[in-house]
């Protein structure tokens, strides 16, 4: 018997914005990641204390193509 009941929807999932985020399985921007988790402890997760770091995290992803080439404004940041 399903679970669905009379008048409910189906779910249908849909792929992101941006598409995917590919792991970094080589660990290449791991040194980036570890200073913003760091930062954000630090900071009490307050990510506006944090900007440079996380900057430097995406700057490195951009690099190694581990996420697509996007304009800082886009991201968040000024140019």
């Amino acid at each position: 018997m399903s679970s669905m009941t009379f008048g409910q929807k189906k779910f249908i999932p849909t792929a992101p914005d941006k598409g995917s985020f590919p792991l970094d399985h080589e660990n290449i921007c791991k040194r980036h990641m570890l200073k913003y988790m760091a930062c954000l402890n630090e900071q009490s997760d307050k990510n506006s204390s944090c900007r440079d770091e996380a900057k430097s995290y995406l700057q490195c992803r951009m690099d190694n193509n581990l996420m697509a080439q996007e304009k800082w404004s886009k991201l968040g940041f000024k140019e």
